[in-house]
């Protein structure tokens, strides 16, 4: 599987193995092992880490967003042994998208200056390119953004 292939996959479905939106915390951390801290702090809601993959997680230790960063040398990605080469062209991420049977669409909103962005409408997931003045646009993150979860646990 290469890391265009996963990406597609990850929008298609919403999911990347046991993590996706609304997920429980208990459930990632029992499938994945204990992540590392991106931001440390004792305070929820909380941003953890596996490898490239970024997990925001709310008080209610319930799943809230969810990122993979590409824009390195190479992607690690948890749930998939090895690594991929990052940053790939945004040619290869719609050719597989598109071999995925995932719709999906320009989104002017994120697209601007040396930067644009596809969406997928089934769910939200963002692509995100970085353009150089010369060369291809390349793949710099894709995520899931929340579905607007309001915490039972909010005061």
């Amino acid at each position: 599987m290469t890391l265009t292939e996963l990406l597609a996959s990850f929008a298609l479905t919403a999911r990347l193995g046991p993590v996706h939106v609304d997920a429980s915390w208990a459930d990632v951390t029992a499938a994945l092992g204990e992540p590392r801290e991106v931001l440390p702090t004792r305070h929820w809601p909380r941003l953890f880490g596996y490898g490239d993959l970024e997990v925001f997680v709310c008080r209610c230790r319930r799943v809230r967003m969810v990122h993979v960063q590409t824009w390195t040398e190479t992607v690690e990605v948890p749930t998939y042994a090895g690594l991929f080469p990052g940053e790939p062209t945004e040619a290869d991420v719609v050719a597989a998208l598109d071999r995925a049977g995932c719709a999906w669409e320009v989104n002017s909103g994120l697209t601007f200056g040396n930067q644009r962005a596809l969406s997928v409408p089934a769910n939200s997931a963002q692509f995100v390119f970085t353009v150089p003045s010369a060369g291809e646009a390349r793949l710099h993150s894709v995520g899931l953004p929340d579905n607007g979860h309001r915490c039972p646990t909010a005061t």
